[in-house]
């Protein structure tokens, strides 16, 4: 094959890749999943939100030192496939593919329920579908196309969300939109103290406070397309991490400051009444639109990144050959078909959706992302083991504390996992993510693929 054919185009420019890891993560994770994390945790959720943000910046900055020296498309699939074994790139890679899958699932799903706002006779189903077809047309343009598009689609959210913590800071210190009179923040406190529920009700809520953070390690998954590597993705992992905690930390401590903890979700959405009250028409539609392009943003990255894992996999004969073919916009375009097949599942499944489901799939999709960041800290802590003395002086962007802030995010990783077995609504994740990684293990050996692994390895230390 020529290069060119081979080769993803680097179209993406740093605020295409910022924005598209910022519309990955803001999704319906702030707009829906943040009102069942604060009725466990009460004001307490703002620790877990900050703590937890501080990890995703240990595992941003591991994903970074990695990316930068070796941009290539599937980013943290070959680390682990270079750093832990074939085995290990294997397994990551196609856990990827199926947790963007299952997000991507609650995401259409989300659009269907969204439209009903606007239809209410139309059925759920038939705006699912729509969004999946919307959506795979979309990855099919070039990916400087696809790239300004979803630069847009992450601007209404974060517009929304910066003008709700303007108002609400404004009422908050003025009392604008509340008669004139300040609100202050002893919400906070005064209904049963900052941990209302304890410190269990916060360790409770990590599951769905990660689960709002998945998407941010998408930085990896552009950096086979990204122009200048080097200076952009350090630029843009140290500006996602700030602004996701601005936006996560601000606008729930505006929120918990005007509204008491306990009535927060029970009379709809707080960034509706927060609009409301300042006496802006249309509050309600204005914010369903904006949580409708929050969940089409979503399910746009997750088709994106499957693509580029399945193109990934194909090239080490891991998935088939045909997943690795570019359309001539540089487009791996039958990867991409294919993961948009896998999502008809989601809309097959709008007929027989219990109320359960939200549950289900976010935490099996968070232990999808925990794995997938567990890997990302032991590749990178291999990655360092294999460097000379000299070589670890020349990193271009190198781990703070290293190594104590990777055993440390490490250890706060598998805490996580602890907590989901502990609770009898998330412990199904340890049972389909452990049986779906045994499924894929026993399809590598029937498969021959650590044979074919073997093989490769002798041929790039025969040609080293």
């Amino acid at each position: 094959m020529k290069e060119n054919q081979q080769q993803l185009h680097r179209g993406l420019e740093e605020r295409h890749i910022t924005l598209m890891s910022l519309g990955a993560a803001i999704g319906v994770g702030l707009f829906l999943g943040s009102a069942s994390a604060i009725k466990l945790a009460g004001p307490g959720i703002l620790f877990a939100y900050g703590f937890s943000g501080l990890i995703m910046f240990f595992i941003m900055r591991a994903l970074g030192e990695m990316a930068i020296q070796k941009p290539v498309a599937g980013s943290f699939s070959k680390y682990a496939r270079d750093y832990l074994g074939p085995l290990a790139g294997y397994l990551t890679g196609w856990n990827y593919w199926f947790l963007w899958v299952v997000t991507c699932m609650a995401e259409i799903t989300a659009v269907g329920i969204y439209m009903k706002y606007w239809f209410p006779s139309v059925a759920t189903w038939i705006w699912a579908l729509a969004a999946l077809v919307l959506m795979t047309m979309v990855n099919f343009l070039a990916v400087k196309a696809y790239g300004e598009l979803e630069f847009w689609f992450a601007l209404i959210k974060i517009v929304t969300i910066v003008a709700m913590i303007g108002l609400s800071i404004c009422m908050i210190l003025f009392g604008i939109g509340n008669g004139g009179v300040a609100t202050g923040i002893s919400n906070l406190w005064e209904n049963g103290g900052l941990f209302p529920n304890g410190i269990k009700g916060v360790l409770l809520s990590l599951q769905m406070v990660m689960f709002a953070y998945l998407g941010i390690e998408m930085i990896g998954v552009t950096a086979g397309e990204v122009k200048n590597p080097e200076k952009t993705l350090a630029k843009a992992i140290d500006s996602v991490f700030w602004r996701i905690l601005i936006f996560y930390v601000g606008a729930l401590f505006v929120i918990m400051a005007i509204y008491p903890w306990q009535e927060i979700g029970t009379q709809g959405s707080p960034f509706v009444l927060t609009f409301e009250k300042f006496g802006i028409r249309g509050a309600a539609g204005i914010i369903n639109f904006v949580v409708l392009t929050a969940a089409l943003s979503s399910c746009n990255s997750g088709i994106f990144s499957t693509g580029r894992m399945l193109f990934n996999l194909a090239e080490h004969n891991e998935a088939p050959k045909a997943y690795s073919k570019l359309t001539k916009g540089g487009v791996p375009g039958i990867a991409v078909l294919a993961s948009a097949g896998a999502l008809l599942i989601g809309v097959v499944l709008n007929y027989v959706v219990p109320a359960k489901v939200f549950t289900w799939v976010t935490s099996i999709a968070t232990f999808g992302a925990i794995w997938t960041w567990g890997v990302i800290l032991l590749s990178q802590i291999r990655y360092r083991k294999s460097l000379s003395p000299e070589e670890r002086q020349q990193v271009k962007y190198a781990m703070p504390f290293f190594p104590y802030s990777s055993y440390i995010s490490l250890a706060f990783l598998a805490a996580v996992i602890g907590i989901m077995a502990y609770n009898p609504d998330t412990r199904i994740a340890l049972i389909i993510g452990p049986l779906w990684l045994v499924s894929l293990t026993a399809v590598y050996y029937a498969k021959g693929f650590h044979k074919k692994a073997q093989v490769g390895t002798a041929k790039e230390e025969k040609i080293g």
